[in-house]
C-alpha cells in the first residue's frame, strides 16, 4: 500500500518512527517531511501535501502528525474527498475506518508514544469500511453517502 505521511516540528519524532515502521511492514511511503528539526514547516503547510497526494491518487491512505493531531485534521478536511480523523487509541483508529471511512488519520506527537502509535496505525490499516459492523453496513454506507453529499454542496 502507498501511504503519504507528513508532520510539523511537534510531530517530527513520531513521524520518523512511523515511517520506519511502515517501511518495515512493506508499505511504500511518500514522505512529505519535515526532513529535520532544522527545517520546520507548520501544520497548515504540511497537511495539504498529504491531502493532495490522496486526491491525485498518488497514495491510498495518509497519516499526519502534529502536536495533538487536531490542527492537521482541520486542514486536511478542507480538501474535497478527504476524511481525516484524530486518533489516540486503537479503538478510535479502527472506528475511523469502520464507521467514517477515514482515508487520513492524524496523531499527536505530544500525546502518543511511538510504540502505541505503530499499533494504532496497524489497526487502522487492517480495517475496511463497515468491517466488524456488517449488521450496520446499509446504515453506515448511507451515512457516508450523506457526508459525501454535504461535501458536494459545500465544496463547489
Amino acid at each position: 500500500m502507498t501511504i503519504a505521511i507528513a508532520s510539523d516540528l511537534s510531530g517530527f519524532p513520531l513521524k520518523k518512527a512511523l515511517t520506519e515502521h511502515l517501511k518495515e511492514q512493506g508499505h511504500t511511503i511518500l514522505d512529505f517531511g519535515i526532513e529535520s528539526e532544522e527545517k520546520p514547516q507548520p501544520y497548515f503547510i504540511q497537511a495539504p501535501k498529504v491531502a493532495k497526494a490522496i486526491q491525485k491518487g498518488e497514495a491510498e491512505q495518509g497519516i499526519l502528525v502534529c502536536g495533538t493531531g487536531q490542527g492537521m485534521a482541520i486542514v486536511a478536511n478542507k480538501h474535497k474527498g478527504i476524511y481525516a480523523c484524530v486518533v489516540n487509541d486503537i479503538f478510535s483508529a479502527e472506528r475511523a475506518k469502520i464507521v467514517n471511512n477515514a482515508n487520513i488519520i492524524t496523531l499527536g506527537g505530544w500525546i502518543t508514544a511511538p510504540f502505541v502509535a505503530t499499533e494504532i496505525v496497524d489497526a487502522w490499516l487492517a480495517m475496511k469500511f463497515t468491517q466488524k459492523m456488517e449488521f450496520k453496513h446499509d446504515f453506515l454506507s448511507n451515512a457516508f453517502n450523506q457526508v459525501v453529499a454535504i461535501e458536494g454542496e459545500n465544496f463547489k
